[in-house]
């Protein structure tokens, strides 16, 4: 068991209470949920996965012999010329599932070239081995990446070239001499493998880290907020934030460590960041997170800092929208762990799926096609990528009063099968007056959206995508398990019940896991029943580099075509999450340890340092504030920095008259020329991607106009009328 002396982190930890017999109980419990629903692999996956790997290593080792003989070098050098394997992700965090990738990074010597090499030469032996199948390189992405499966276990190899002319087989990559003189695209390699590692020394234990590790990610995925590419958190962010909770809670089992996850996190003041250690400026010269020295890291939403150097925020991707639906998962966690605590709830209604379909009344559809599948695959791939950026452009155009909350994932039609969608959520911001009628058209923003989606360089004719406003009413049936719309009805005397309507004879029967009625639902508008689905009117599809198009328009047409009315009428009760807009930046300094007693192994003294006539609760409060570091104070001070933020809480912010307050309408424009952005690639890669900078407005690019179309508007008629039902 830790004790004082042995303290991980940049503070003190908030207990060092051990387990209690409760604890040890409900552990069993917790491991048991985590077998049955299916997230530890069987033995045989296990050695499958080590053979593909330990082929994996050999494969690397000839291709480097064999580009060494080819580059002219002497038979001592093609002889000790070697390349080497490492994992990373969560198969090296040891919390992987059954059918998971494995994230793999190949290590190789100075000789040997990303560009020539690795996506050629080794590409080429991969191509032509039969072990090996859907093949995909991805040369231009953030960090590259060669995707494929080897005997049915798929891969992500990555390549990082050091100065080294021979690479030893016992190579340590942790050590900071080994980023020198390496490129951008080998640090961000590398950086993955250092992390993860980093990671695991920083835990007081690891067993316990991974068993929590394993339930947070189950809950992020059914709670709809694993996904780092749509603003959400990915497998490393999760990660980061379990181990700060095993820093502060050191002796404590999975049981209680998921309790405390959701008790800090519920309390932590965002945007003070979440780290593992301290941020070393290192002795490269590498740019580190620091909102003191660069502009830009002062708008991050909710920094989680990679542990090892160059220390960077791992959750840039974050945005006000998706920070407020993560809060309000914190503190229903929190609520339902205290009602476990008193037996009176379970680890299947923690993680109970969110019912996504039934919380918002108005929600925005992005269909995409293709001619084929790999094409789909492609263009699916990129407008992922992208998604994120409709979110940001929404909130920044409507000065953030009409949030998004983007569905991770995409869904499937089965009658269509070059085919997928993606859905967001639409609500007005919760606590704001509402005037009557009052509207928000977000025409300009769809059509920056599409400018940014349109500059794909290798768009293929049949490759569309159309944005869309539907009801929740009129929602399509393939969005629901077995195409079966789970109906909330209010029943005298009672809470609510479900009914089950068929919605569609094409749905996709394995679109979603089984929504359980228990999270929280919005009231449903059963009004205008008579309105289809064929109602939803299409905004616009987007062909070659971004000309707005008609289905079957004639080749080489441009143009752009809107069709009916898309006006949404938001009402209902809103979030109640409220972000705050001072992003004061807290960063780690050198603690002193607190005053207080020694530790004696009882929970009156586990929070070291309080008044011992606190409750448990209040002193465990208090403690949790202790862990955040000094202020830096001379941010809010700055009065550049005060400046800065303001006019980049503007970027991109359509103007507005205040004749027209409560109306932002502009006129829609067009397209571009075909090809007019033809230096960015298709990455295809959504874990790692960098986002890229907001384009301008759609009015200052210089695009003709075309007719007049329909404004895509929310009308917020009825909010003073909101039901009394959280969300």
């Amino acid at each position: 068991m830790a004790g004082p002396g042995h303290r991980l982190g940049i503070t003190e930890p908030i207990s060092w209470s051990g387990p209690t017999e409760n604890d040890v109980i409900k552990t069993r419990e917790l491991e048991k949920f985590l077998a049955d629903v299916g997230l530890y692999e069987c033995q045989e996956e296990a050695i499958s996965r080590e053979e593909v790997l330990g082929r994996l290593d050999q494969i690397v080792k000839t291709w480097v012999k064999n580009v060494s003989r080819a580059k002219g070098l002497n038979e001592q050098l093609v002889h000790e010329a070697n390349a080497k394997i490492f994992t990373f992700g969560s198969y090296r965090l040891g919390v992987h599932g059954p059918g998971a990738d494995i994230d793999t990074l190949c290590v190789g010597p100075r000789h040997a070239s990303r560009e020539e090499d690795f996506f050629g030469e080794l590409h080429r032996m991969l191509s032509e081995m039969p072990e090996v199948s859907e093949l995909h390189p991805v040369p231009d992405a953030h960090v590259p990446v060669m995707r494929f499966k080897f005997s049915g276990i798929s891969i992500d190899l990555l390549y990082a070239k050091l100065s080294l002319w021979v690479i030893p087989e016992d190579l340590d990559i942790s050590q900071e001499s080994i980023l020198h003189n390496a490129d951008e695209q080998t640090v961000r390699s590398l950086n993955g493998c250092r992390v993860t590692d980093q990671i695991l020394r920083l835990v007081p234990n690891i067993q316990n880290f991974r068993t929590t590790l394993r339930c947070m990610k189950y809950w992020a995925k059914r709670r709809g907020v694993y996904s780092n590419v749509t603003g959400f958190l990915g497998g490393i962010n999760w990660a980061l934030l379990v181990a700060r909770i095993c820093q502060l809670y050191p002796n404590a089992l999975p049981n209680m460590l998921v309790s405390r996850f959701f008790r800090v996190y519920t309390q932590w003041r965002w945007p003070n960041p979440v780290m593992l250690c301290k941020i070393e400026d290192g002795s490269l010269g590498l740019q580190v997170w620091d909102p003191r020295r660069y502009p830009k890291d002062r708008f991050h939403l909710m920094p989680i800092i990679t542990p090892a150097y160059p220390c960077m925020n791992s959750s840039y991707n974050v945005s006000s929208s998706t920070l407020r639906i993560m809060t309000d998962e914190f503190q229903r966690g929190s609520e339902i762990c205290e009602a476990m605590d008193a037996n009176k709830s379970n680890w299947e209604k923690l993680s109970e799926p969110y019912p996504f379909f039934e919380a918002y009344k108005n929600y925005l559809q992005i269909d995409v096609s293709a001619a084929n599948a790999d094409d789909l695959r492609k263009w699916k791939g990129w407008i992922e990528s992208r998604l994120r950026q409709l979110t940001l452009k929404i909130e920044r155009h409507t000065h953030d009063m009409l949030q998004c909350h983007p569905h991770p994932g995409d869904f499937s039609d089965k009658s269509r099968p070059l085919y997928c969608c993606y859905f967001m959520g639409l609500q007005r911001k919760q606590g704001v007056p509402t005037n009557e009628g009052e509207q928000f058209d977000i025409r300009l923003t769809v059509d920056e959206f599409k400018h940014n989606v349109g500059m794909y360089s290798l768009w293929k004719p049949g490759m569309e995508i159309r944005v869309s406003h539907v009801k929740q009413r009129n929602l399509p049936g393939f969005v629901f398990p077995g195409g079966i719309r789970a109906r909330p009805i209010k029943m005298a005397g009672e809470g609510r019940r479900v009914s089950l309507t068929k919605v569609s004879s094409h749905a996709e029967d394995n679109a979603l896991p089984q929504e359980l009625n228990g999270g929280s639902k919005r009231k449903r508008d059963d009004a205008d029943t008579a309105t289809s689905l064929r109602d939803s009117k299409y905004l616009a599809g987007v062909g070659v580099s971004g000309e707005l198009v008609h289905e079957g328009r004639p080749s080489g047409s441009i143009g752009t075509s809107y069709s009916g009315n898309a006006v949404v009428e938001l009402s209902g009760k809103i979030l109640s999450e409220k972000v705050e807009d001072n992003m004061v930046y807290e960063l780690a300094n050198t603690i002193s340890p607190p005053e207080g007693p020694s530790h004696s192994g009882g929970e009156s003294d586990a929070f070291l340092g309080l008044d011992p006539s606190l409750s448990s609760k209040e002193a465990e409060k208090l403690a949790i504030e202790k862990t955040f570091p000094e202020e830096l104070d001379e941010l809010e001070d700055n009065p550049e920095y005060k400046n800065q933020a303001k006019i980049w809480s503007m970027k991109g912010i359509s103007m507005e008259s205040s004749s027209t307050k409560r109306a932002l309408l502009v006129s829609l424009t067009t397209s571009t020329a075909a090809g007019s952005c033809s230096s960015l690639q298709s990455s295809g890669n959504l874990k790692d991607l960098e986002p890229p900078e907001l384009l301008p407005p759609a009015s200052s690019l210089n695009l003709a106009t075309s007719a007049p179309k329909p404004v895509l508007r929310f009308n917020f008629t009825s909010l003073a009328k909101a039901t009394s039902e959280s969300t």
